[in-house]
């Protein structure tokens, strides 16, 4: 089953408890803590483009990409009025653009559907590659807290006004893989159509993310409590990775 084909089209339905604009005042805040001030951006997993569009906003010069053709293509009609975006077909793990970049940034626990941790590492070597000395790479992961304790083996169901699903989890502990089977009905008209979902996330301590960061060549790396000032407790449920070059 392809991932996020039906489900793009109801995304952003779904996704209305975001406040991207708090997490672009906090990707604002963190650049000008470091002194920073990017001119070329690179977005990996950038979906239907709700950050991209603020990172656009903000006058960056952006390449976006998302390896969904669905969510590719809801982020070019989002975006069309920007001339200072160019939006891709990539993967995460091995793209390559043949160009360097300011800031690198992967939001909406993009990360975690990279489920083998060489191939984590392999990724963060990528965009180690693909930034400018000095550039930063931010990003953000659903805490290993989030996917085994909150998320675990649980069920949950969500009746909205032209959406209704139902959300069963299952936990590996073994390999700390997190699998979601979404049911959805979603209203056309009269009707209701229905469609399924299958997503895998990998639940990596913070240590192991450190570590791929450390090895792919990072330093000065900073963690907080999602998009916030706070550091990060045991029960952080996004966690917030800035990494220098």
């Amino acid at each position: 089953m392809n991932t996020y084909i039906e489900f793009a089209h109801i995304y952003d339905e779904l996704m209305e408890d975001i406040d991207y604009y708090s997490w672009m005042d906090f990707i604002k805040y963190i650049l000008d803590a470091y002194d920073k001030k990017p001119h070329d951006v690179l977005e990996m997993g950038c979906g239907t483009g709700n950050l991209t569009r603020l990172l656009c906003k903000e006058g960056y010069n952006v390449i976006a990409f998302d390896l969904s053709e669905d969510m590719l293509s809801i982020a070019y009609n989002k975006l069309d009025s920007y001339r200072s975006i160019q939006l891709l077909k990539q993967n995460m793990i091995d793209f390559n653009l043949n160009k360097e970049f300011d800031m690198v940034v992967s939001a909406c626990d993009s990360i975690n559907y990279i489920t083998d941790y060489s191939e984590l590492m392999k990724a963060f070597a990528n965009v180690y590659s693909h930034l400018r000395p000095g550039g930063v790479f931010i990003f953000d992961v659903n805490s290993h807290y989030k996917l085994k304790n909150i998320i675990g083996n649980n069920t949950f169901v969500e009746d909205q006004e032209d959406v209704f699903y139902v959300w069963e989890n299952e936990y590996d502990e073994v390999n700390n893989i997190c699998e979601f089977y979404i049911t959805f009905f979603v209203k056309e008209q009269s009707l209701y159509k229905r469609f399924e979902e299958i997503h895998v996330e990998k639940a990596y301590t913070s240590s192991e993310i450190e570590n791929a960061l450390r090895k792919s060549g990072f330093k000065n790396i900073n963690v907080y409590n999602g998009y916030s000032k706070e550091l990060p407790n045991e029960e952080t449920e996004r966690l917030t990775y800035l990494a220098m070059k």
